[in-house]
C-alpha cells in the first residue's frame, strides 16, 4: 500500500503509521469476525426503517453577516455553518452509502438535509479524517467542480482526495495547526480518540482529527468521531482552546459496546464529554441516516435523553435536530 504521507517521526507518527498514545488500537479482524457473527447467528443487530424522511428541507441564505450563526444540520456529521460571511462544510457527505462500493454497504434512509443544488457558495470545507462516512470524496470533487472550497484536513486524507481528483484543492496539517479562514475566523485541528482508514491494508496511513473553529461570536468545537477514554481529550481541548459556545458532539453508532466502546462514545458518553469541554451549548450528529451499527435508529435520542436528565442538564442545552433544521443565534 503506498503511503499517503511521508514525514518526521513525533509524537503520534512512527514514521509509516499514526497512532494516539492516549488512545487504544482499532479492533482486528477477529473482532470484527465476531461481531458480524453475532449479527448473523444471535441477531443482534436491530433492523432500521428502509426510509425515514425528515419533514425538513433547509434552503439556507447566500451569507450569514456579522457575528451571528445559523448552523443546518444536513445528516449524519455533515453541518452547513455560515457566519461573518463565511459559508464552511463539515464532513459533507451527499452520496447514497459511506462506502467504497455503490452497490452495497450502509444505504442512506433520509435525503440530505440541504439539496445539493440549494447550497450556498462554499468558501470552505473541513474534513476529520478518512472513513466514508466522513471522507466522501464523490461529494468532494462535485464541490470542487462546483465551488472550489479550500478543504482543510489532517495529514495523508489531502493525498486521498488529490488521488481520485486533482481539482479537489485539499490542504493538510498536523494536530494543534492552526489555519486563517479570513473574515476573522479560524480552524485549528485539535487530537481526538479515533483512527483512520479506507481498506483492510491503510490503517491509520493517515491522520484524524476534531477542529474547534473561532469566530467573531464566538468558538465552535466540532467533534466527528471520537471514544471517551478517561476524558482526557476533551479537557486538554478545553484548556487549551476554550471557552466554546457550542460544541457539535456524536451520539450514535455505539453498539455493540465490546467494539464501539474505543472509537464512538454513546450518548452518557457524550454528555459527559459535554461538561469535560465546558461548551455552553451542544447539539448531537452521528445519528439517524446511516446505520452503521447494532441499536435502533432512535436508540441515541431516548439514551440522550435519559443521559441529561440524570446530569441535571436542560435537554434545551444539548439539542437534536432533524436534517434540514436549523440551529441559529
Amino acid at each position: 500500500m503506498s503511503r499517503y504521507y511521508t514525514g518526521p517521526v513525533s509524537d503520534h507518527f512512527d514514521g509509516e503509521r499514526f497512532f494516539d498514545r492516549h488512545g487504544a488500537p482499532p479492533r482486528g479482524r477477529r473482532d470484527l469476525l465476531r461481531w458480524m457473527a453475532d449479527r448473523y447467528w444471535r441477531g443482534t443487530r436491530t433492523q432500521w426503517p428502509a426510509w425515514a424522511p425528515s419533514p425538513f428541507a433547509d434552503r439556507p441564505p447566500a451569507r450569514v453577516e456579522g457575528t451571528g450563526w445559523r448552523v443546518s444540520y444536513v445528516g449524519h456529521a455533515s453541518w452547513l455553518v455560515q457566519t461573518a460571511g463565511l459559508n464552511m462544510l463539515l464532513d459533507p457527505v451527499w452520496s447514497e452509502r459511506p462506502s467504497p462500493f455503490r452497490f452495497a454497504g450502509p444505504k442512506r434512509v433520509n435525503d440530505p438535509g440541504i439539496a445539493f443544488a440549494d447550497l450556498p457558495p462554499i468558501d470552505v470545507v473541513l474534513v476529520s479524517h478518512a472513513h466514508y462516512d466522513h471522507l466522501d470524496v464523490e461529494t468532494l470533487s462535485r464541490l470542487a467542480a462546483a465551488h472550489r472550497p479550500r478543504v482543510i484536513t489532517p495529514l495523508g486524507n489531502d493525498s486521498i482526495m488529490r488521488n481520485r481528483d486533482p481539482a479537489i484543492a485539499a490542504e493538510a496539517h498536523d494536530w494543534n495547526d492552526r489555519v486563517d479562514l479570513g473574515a476573522g475566523i479560524a480552524v485549528t485541528l485539535v487530537a481526538t480518540r479515533h483512527w483512520s482508514a479506507r481498506s483492510v491494508s491503510d490503517r491509520n496511513m493517515s491522520l484524524w482529527a476534531s477542529f474547534v473553529i473561532e469566530a467573531p461570536g464566538g468558538r465552535i468545537y466540532f467533534v466527528a468521531d471520537s471514544s471517551y477514554g478517561d476524558g482526557r481529550t476533551f479537557r486538554n481541548t478545553s484548556q487549551r482552546h476554550g471557552p466554546f459556545k457550542l460544541a457539535l458532539l456524536p451520539i450514535g453508532a455505539y453498539e455493540p459496546r465490546w467494539f464501539m466502546s474505543d472509537q464512538h462514545m454513546n450518548p452518557a458518553e457524550s454528555v459527559q464529554a459535554f461538561i469535560d469541554c465546558g461548551a455552553e451549548l451542544a447539539l448531537g450528529h452521528h445519528y439517524g441516516t446511516f446505520q452503521l451499527t447494532d441499536e435502533p435508529i432512535d436508540a441515541p435520542l431516548v439514551a440522550l435523553a435519559d443521559a441529561l436528565k440524570a446530569a441535571g442538564i436542560p435537554p434545551e442545552r444539548f439539542r437534536t435536530l432533524q436534517p434540514g433544521e436549523v440551529w441559529q443565534v
